[in-house]
């Protein structure tokens, strides 16, 4: 066997839907590795359990790192075989900055950084740990309906920014205008614009936690206009997503 056999071989072991019955043994298997290390990350965040099981937690992080990183290795070393990734060296590059390849060295990265990490402060070291998580977006590489959620992502990227920064823009303004009205009412409850963004935040989501509430009449008209404008302008996402996934299915929008 050649070494383009070989890649080709490789290729499609770890193209989902493309390997054939293997390839159907390795999607099931990283599936449910990716399954058993999100619930492992969770669970490792449980002390007692985390005593008690450390050490099974530390073999299996082991095992998973040494099967992701031989899966990103071999997806890169074997990406000359997808159409548009031909060349040896720009094409590999081109290839591993997409976005799930991208998410593939993120699920692995964590653990080198951390094996690395002599003298590195031990708080920062847990929480990169949980950086882990990313392996949970991998199953986007092995679900028809993630990958096509990434996809309508993609194709909507533009509307989905100029929708963002439009709630951005709402956001700021609403924040100000809270801060100018209330804050001689009540200066240790909206301090800055800074800190009264977190009423701006849970007020256009329509959440309504209460913890942080407009006392003066004018700061009430405020906050209720802020609430109509945030049902829509922060569903105006939603339904972008929601016409592309439509559009995607071929279901009338």
């Amino acid at each position: 066997m050649t070494d383009a056999e070989r890649r080709e071989r490789v290729y499609e072991l770890f193209a989902p839907r493309r390997g054939g019955g293997a390839g159907r043994v390795v999607d099931w298997a990283i599936l449910l590795l990716i399954a058993v290390n999100v619930l492992a990350v969770m669970l490792e965040t449980v002390d007692p359990i985390l005593e008690r099981f450390g050490g099974f937690f530390h073999v299996l992080e082991l095992v998973s790192v040494a099967v992701f990183t031989v899966e990103y290795v071999a997806r890169i070393w074997s990406a000359v075989e997808e159409e548009g990734y031909e060349r040896p060296i720009t094409g590999r590059l081109r290839y591993a900055s997409r976005f799930l390849v991208v998410i593939d060295l993120l699920a692995i990265l964590p653990f080198y950084l951390t094996a690395l990490g002599v003298g590195v402060d031990l708080r920062f070291l847990r929480a990169l740990r949980l950086v882990r998580l990313f392996r949970l977006i991998k199953l986007a590489r092995y679900s028809d309906a993630l990958e096509r959620f990434v996809e309508v992502l993609r194709e909507r990227r533009e509307k989905l920014v100029i929708a963002a920064s439009a709630n951005l823009m709402l956001l700021v303004v609403a924040s100000s205008a809270m801060y100018i009205v209330e804050h001689p009412a009540q200066p240790e409850v909206f301090p800055s614009i800074p800190e009264t963004m977190w009423w701006g935040v849970i007020t256009l989501t329509t959440v309504g936690y209460g913890d942080v509430v407009p006392v003066t009449g004018l700061g009430q008209l405020v906050g209720a206009v802020v609430a109509v404008l945030g049902i829509g302008m922060f569903a105006l996402p939603a339904a972008l997503i929601a016409t592309g996934f439509s559009a995607a299915t071929g279901v009338e929008e």
